[in-house]
């Protein structure tokens, strides 16, 4: 184990400071900068925290089966509905916060979780950040709010009026093709997945809707299918990725599941399972990957 190379891999993947690593490990910052810098290298214990960490932030192609049958059992106790959730004011609050401050950092918003907080519920004009980050903000909460309420109708459908008024509310006075599908080709910078053509995204979408509503006792699979099929297609010019991760808490919450919070501080992870399910349709770590983010949105929300 190249620890120094873990430890720098660490954090450059999460985007924490070497004194949030350090606390994390549960070290001084002095001897986690002598780590970073070869100057000392780690205890037995601490390597094994070391590369726990890494694996979680950076990811892995191997999957322990018997850890995701375990973690798919333990998802199904974490019961909750979007009717509970939108008439207790803190559990929506919080779910409000941490879902639009994580799902807008993988985009790239600079905003921190206080600014959110500060924008979101304080109705601050922030002049430390763009006015783009704040309707980035802005608009995810409306969005995740309309979609909290359809999901309260007894006749809920994922359908093409759901995802459009989705994107429309998402990227309303952000992109001039707010709520219309892409027009032209798009790729995704840095990653080696081949996206539809903008002529298909049509039929593509029917035959994503139709597997999305699809009755499936295994939630997680679901939600690995779905997201990995709908960020293929990409059918948006911009926004993919928060609607997909809008529609997977619409999955979730119809089954009465916590919905999946994926954590900024693990966005390579994310992107890397993927791609594998993507180009090598390895579901197995997207799932595993799926499974944590609903424990951990379930931690994140019963925090006091």
């Amino acid at each position: 184990m190249n620890y120094q190379r873990y430890v720098l891999s660490i954090l450059k993947a999460s985007g924490w400071s070497q004194e949030e690593l350090a606390q994390r490990i549960g070290v001084s910052f002095v001897t986690l900068n002598a780590w970073a810098n070869g100057r000392a290298e780690p205890r037995k214990k601490a390597l094994a925290v070391i590369e726990a960490l890494y694996f979680d932030v950076v990811g892995t192609d191997e999957v322990d089966l018997a850890e995701l049958a375990q973690k798919k059992q333990d998802i199904a106790a974490l019961k909750t509905s979007a009717r509970t959730i939108s008439n207790n004011e803190e559990l929506l609050n919080k779910l409000t916060l941490y879902l639009t401050y994580h799902t807008n950092t993988i985009e790239g918003s600079t905003m921190t979780l206080s600014d959110t907080e500060e924008v979101l519920f304080e109705h601050k004009v922030l002049s430390n950040r763009t006015q783009v980050e704040q309707a980035e903000a802005r608009n995810h909460q409306a969005a995740l709010l309309w979609l909290l309420e359809q999901l309260q109708s007894k006749h809920f459908i994922i359908n093409e009026g759901l995802v459009i008024g989705l994107h429309l509310r998402l990227m309303n006075g952000i992109i001039s093709d707010a709520g219309l599908y892409r027009k032209h080709s798009v790729r995704i910078m840095g990653a080696n997945v081949p996206l539809a053509n903008y002529q298909k995204i049509p039929v593509l979408m029917d035959n994503f809707l139709e597997i999305a509503n699809q009755k499936n006792d295994d939630l997680v699979d679901h939600l690995a299918k779905t997201h990995t099929t709908f960020e293929k297609i990409h059918p948006f010019s911009d926004g993919n990725g928060r609607i997909g991760r809008l529609l997977m808490l619409a999955q979730a919450l119809r089954t009465g599941v916590i919905p999946p919070v994926v954590l900024k501080e693990k966005r390579q992870a994310y992107y890397k399972y993927l791609e594998l399910a993507q180009t090598r349709d390895q579901f197995a770590p997207l799932q595993l990957f799926l499974a944590e983010s609903i424990i951990a949105a379930d931690e994140l929300l019963s925090t006091e």
